[in-house]
């Protein structure tokens, strides 16, 4: 394993927790982490003495609303504060579950949104959101492709579900989704209507907050797909790949393609934005690019046969898995490891990273022994993992908000402390 130098930034931004407004504006909600499997103590079934939503105080855990969890012992999995039952299963994207302050949002139909501490209930809207969409956030609202695939985009209250936006895109566009957010515009993906209302071309566009109209839109290439795509925005780049395996940024005033690059792997890995850079797994390397200029920071290589997982990047340091089941914590301004943990040959690593404390979580694949891990920050050490022992195989999708946790395995919602 080997790291490549290509070039360093001469200076970095100085590494520190990102505060939530700057997070929603780079990339949307932070949500979904998929982990897997574990070596040491799991929970077992959760049907007795689950809360259900009730509040009651559970073993390695706190009261409802308090925050004076128990950390349990080495091995050993907390238990859920609450559990509620949801449509979305495995069918969601990564971003169909989030957290916005206390409110638990998940893409579900109905569209419903939990109180974090509870999980009552606060709403929900039957046929807002197309079941399993991505949850993009902007500024203080959360946007979506309107529910009644009329060709608008909308704009929702978080706390309270109320519809505050809505796009005035004239009809043009077929099936328009948004793909990221800033405070001034929403990015989207759509077909083009043409006269026979068919669709054989797609375009990505800004529309403007203010107006709810489209500011610039720009034609992608014949033969791209509109489905699948896997997007950032930072400040004044939108980052994305596709199925055609193409990683591209786009000035979000203008539109135009700064540039774009062939990687090996499509778009179904997850891809991290950080300090002007955008870091991407790509078989058996992970690379940093410049975001300005497409220009190669640095290539970090794996061992012969083995392939990276998605990045991600969360107070300032890079975290990804390996398909050799070994996990990697990486300065993103150079790309030399800080740890690398290869004993994990007989769990499930995991798929997607959050951070709480000195604790780093994640969430598995495709596995029915995985599930919530938790791992020290500082060296990698697997402490505990968390099972709800229902044998499902479905991923794992797990967001943090305060001390808390929100997990979603196949149809079961629920939350664990942050320990």
């Amino acid at each position: 394993m080997a790291t490549r130098n290509v070039r360093v930034p001469d200076a970095s931004a100085a590494d520190g927790v990102l505060s939530r407004r700057r997070l929603l504006r780079m990339a949307g909600v932070g949500l979904g982490l998929v982990v897997a499997g574990a070596v040491t103590t799991a929970c077992g079934p959760e049907e007795d003495g689950a809360s259900g939503g009730t509040g009651e105080p559970k073993p390695g855990g706190g009261t409802a609303g308090g925050d004076a969890f128990t950390t349990p012992p080495a091995g050993s999995a907390p238990r859920a504060l609450w559990q509620e039952p949801t449509g979305v299963g495995s069918l969601g994207s990564d971003e169909v579950l989030g957290v916005v302050g206390n409110v638990v949002l998940i893409a579900d139909d109905p569209l419903t949104a939990r109180d974090l501490a509870t999980g009552k209930k606060l709403w929900s809207l039957p046929g807002a959101a197309q079941p399993g969409a991505r949850l993009i956030m902007g500024g203080d609202t959360l946007y979506l492709a309107s529910g009644e695939y009329d060709g608008d985009l909308v704009g929702l209250d978080p706390a309270t579900g109320k519809e505050t936006w809505r796009s005035r895109l004239g009809g043009g566009y077929a099936q328009p989704r948004p793909i990221g957010a800033d405070a001034e515009r929403v990015y989207v993906i759509a077909g083009i209507l043409e006269k026979d209302l068919s669709s054989r071309t797609n375009v990505i566009a800004a529309v403007d907050i203010r107006t709810g109209k489209a500011v610039w839109n720009e034609k992608r290439d014949t033969g791209t797909e509109e489905s699948g795509l896997t997007s950032a925005v930072s400040g004044e780049r939108l980052v994305y790949t596709d199925h055609r395996e193409n990683l591209t940024v786009r000035d979000t005033t203008t539109g135009r393609q700064l540039w774009s690059k062939k990687i090996s792997r499509s778009n179904f890995e997850r891809i991290a934005v950080h300090d002007g850079a955008v870091f991407v797994a790509d078989g058996r390397h992970l690379r940093a690019f410049a975001l300005d200029d497409g220009a190669e920071r640095w290539a970090l290589e794996t061992e012969e046969f083995d392939t990276f997982n998605g990045p991600a990047v969360l107070e300032g340091v890079l975290y990804a898995s390996d398909s050799a089941h070994a996990l990697w914590a990486v300065d993103p301004a150079t790309g030399k490891r800080r740890w690398h943990n290869p004993e994990l040959r007989d769990v499930s690593v995991p798929r997607q990273f959050t951070k709480v404390g000195d604790t780093l979580y994640g969430a598995t694949e495709f596995d029915e022994n995985g599930g919530v891990q938790a791992y020290d920050a500082r060296d990698g050490k697997l402490r505990w993992t968390y099972n709800d022992g229902t044998g499902a195989i479905d991923p794992w999708y797990v967001v943090s908000g305060g001390k808390r946790l929100v997990a979603l395995h196949g149809r079961r919602l629920m939350a664990l402390p942050a320990v």
